[in-house]
């Protein structure tokens, strides 16, 4: 029979990032010594979950310790071990010991965020990769890595927290469905890839969703709330460029090499599963498209947004004008008027207070009728269905 104990999985969230931090890199402190590990304070502690499967049965393990895994790897079975947050340093370093992690490695896997790679270590392969989730009830996104270390028989994976990307596989290696209890942990590396791969397209659609609401209120009113956020857009997808571009190298030397062990026994990665991550790379072209796409229309919306800040200045000025050209004769007559000199003839004229008047509005008329005439008035009052 077959033993899968149930879990519940909570979201945990993390702290808020500024948008300047989207990806920037983990670098060493200078003269710092080599596999040193940096544990963040705000880390989730570690929790490691065990799935041992093969074609026949499959076997869940919760919070179990390092030590604990170690007789799987003398099974013919395939072993997933899921280590879920860093913020426990002895759990990982045991972890390494266990499985005979490099120094190196393991600092990479510690250290967070990496830019995206693959390293093929003695008897393992490394792969870093950069997972995104979109931020509930606003703009954004939150990111996170996700480290695998692929053996012979065994499958690491590190989280920084608990990604919901994976529920579906442990589905499918509970109800076996799909080629995952069937093929080596090179397969269901592959699977777990995929699934931080498609976890981008979310994000993609939350910023064309984005792009369209900055498109319509860039056109209709136009300020400086609006030019912030599309220099935020901007600087989140360059963001997201960052995370997938060298992941479509990565994915590429996956493709390309085998990636055999030092005993050269069989390769890592089997010719089968190869022909599987050619689809990987094509998503990540797919969203490298996308991506670039996004960023054109983000930088055209800086030329919209100046041209409709154009378009309203001279909207503004044409009313101005307007009031300008109205005023300026009969400030002109009632200059004159005003002057009250002696000999004035039109001074002593009975009628002469109503007749300035009648000139007055009868000029005003006149041009007011004039601009109307030459449709400025269309521009300067639009109607409601514009």
């Amino acid at each position: 029979m077959t033993e899968f104990q149930t879990q519940t999985y909570e979201t945990i969230k993390s702290p808020e990032h500024e948008q300047e931090d989207y990806f920037d890199y983990f670098f060493d402190e200078p003269g710092s010594e080599p596999g040193t590990l940096s544990i963040d304070q705000d880390a989730q502690p570690s929790t490691i979950i065990l799935i041992d499967y093969n074609q026949q049965e499959a076997t869940r393990k919760l919070d179990i310790t390092p030590k604990a895994c170690q007789p799987y790897l003398e099974t013919n079975s395939v072993s997933w071990v899921d280590i879920q947050g860093l913020g426990s340093e002895n759990i990982l370093k045991e972890i390494g010991q266990v499985f005979s992690l490099h120094d190196l490695l393991l600092e990479d896997v510690v250290n967070v965020p990496q830019r995206p790679k693959v390293e093929q270590y003695k008897e393992n392969l490394l792969i870093l990769v950069q997972m995104v989730i979109p931020k509930k009830d606003e703009w954004g996104f939150e990111n996170e890595q996700v480290s695998f270390v692929l053996g012979m028989k065994y499958l690491l994976t590190f989280q920084e927290k608990t990604a919901k990307c994976f529920e579906p596989v442990r589905e499918r290696i509970r109800n076996n469905k799909g080629k995952v209890r069937e093929l080596g942990p090179d397969y269901l590396a592959y699977v777990l890839l995929d699934a931080v791969i498609d976890s981008y397209f979310p994000v993609l659609e939350h910023y064309g969703e984005r792009i369209e609401d900055l498109e319509d209120r860039v056109v209709q009113n136009p300020n400086n709330s609006i030019l912030e956020e599309i220099y935020e857009v901007r600087r989140e997808l360059l963001g997201l460029r960052r995370a997938v571009w060298p992941l479509r190298m990565a994915i590429n030397n996956l493709i390309r090499d085998g990636f055999a062990t030092v005993e050269g026994s069989r390769e890592l990665i089997t010719p089968e599963v190869q022909v599987y991550l050619r689809d990987c790379y094509d998503h990540v072209f797919q969203i490298l498209d996308i991506l670039e796409n996004y960023r054109e229309l983000a930088s055209s919306l800086m030329d919209v947004y100046l041209s409709s800040m154009s378009n309203k200045m001279n909207e503004i000025m044409k009313v101005l004008t307007i009031i300008s050209t109205i005023f300026i004769p009969l400030t002109f007559i009632a200059g004159i008027y005003g002057m009250n000199f002696e000999y004035m003839p039109e001074l002593q004229w009975e009628w002469g207070y109503y007749f300035c008047w009648l000139v007055m509005i009868s000029l005003a008329s006149f041009l007011i009728y004039f601009f109307w005439r030459r449709g400025w008035f269309d521009r300067v009052y639009p109607s409601k269905d514009d």
